[in-house]
């Protein structure tokens, strides 16, 4: 399958996230490697694979305090990390990866990328890693599971990369607001409808909204996924909107302009 249907079909992932089953079974395409302009990812091993959800948070994510260390919390293939290597010059860019198999994935895709020397993987939950760890962070990215309301699957290694109570938003704040320089930045990509929740929880631990990106996946579908940094410090908010296509496989400039660095036919 080329490039471009790639990204068509992570597209879709963001309105259908239940056909993800049927289209691996049928298509086995997620066992492929996926191809960026500067890096490969291997997948196979890795219970959720690459998507649209990644790509956002990692080409979005803020580097404008340009952070000397990233954590990258619930790696998966390392896609975050890697995305932050490229955009970076963050001499420490860390991952934790509870999954076993997901773990021995992302350490291998960082050891083959151009990064290597500044990428790390932690075999670790983030209870444990939080406990253990005394130094802080510039830069805290996480893409969380969040799919618990709407169904669970057979597969375990799934279920648990995938659904929120492996990761409950009050246990990642908390782990965050903890692992979080001073003057540090913490973005996430969350459900929508999820937003006023996770930003009260977050502002009981002292982490304040400054940046939010609503995204939609065209122009007449409801606002799917929220993108939203913190840091200790009060601001006005800015809330701005992505719109990923016109038409269908007709991608905005928008949308073009974030991912251009990364998608090789974009």
């Amino acid at each position: 399958m080329k490039q471009k249907n790639y990204v068509k079909f992570y597209l879709q992932l963001l309105t259908n996230p239940k056909s993800l089953g049927f289209w691996n079974l049928k298509f086995g395409i997620f066992m492929k490697p996926f191809k960026f302009k500067q890096f490969t990812i291997k997948q196979d091993q890795c219970a959720m694979k690459i998507g649209t959800d990644a790509v956002l948070l990692g080409a979005w994510s803020s580097l404008k305090h340009k952070p000397d260390s990233i954590l990258d919390i619930g790696s998966g293939t390392g896609i975050l990390g890697l995305m932050l290597a490229q955009r970076s010059n963050a001499e420490i860019i860390d991952a934790i990866e509870i999954d076993d198999k997901a773990y021995e994935q992302c350490a291998e895709n960082f050891e083959n990328s151009p990064w290597s020397d500044r990428l790390f993987c932690y075999h670790a939950s983030l209870e444990e890693f939080k406990n253990e760890m005394d130094d802080t962070y510039d830069l805290i990215v996480c893409n969380p599971p969040f799919y618990s309301e709407d169904y669970k699957t057979n597969n375990s290694q799934r279920d648990l990369a995938r659904f929120s109570d492996a990761m409950p938003f009050e246990h990642l704040i908390k782990s965050a607001s903890k692992l979080l320089s001073k003057n540090g930045k913490f973005a996430v990509i969350i459900p929508f409808k999820e937003e006023q929740h996770f930003i009260s929880l977050a502002s009981k631990k002292g982490l304040l909204p400054n940046y939010i990106l609503h995204v939609r996946g065209n122009t007449s579908s409801e606002i799917k996924r929220s993108l939203l940094e913190f840091s200790f410090r009060k601001r006005n908010i800015k809330t701005t909107e992505l719109i990923i296509e016109t038409q269908r496989h007709h991608y905005t400039q928008d949308y073009i302009n974030l991912t251009k660095d990364f998608y090789l036919k974009m």
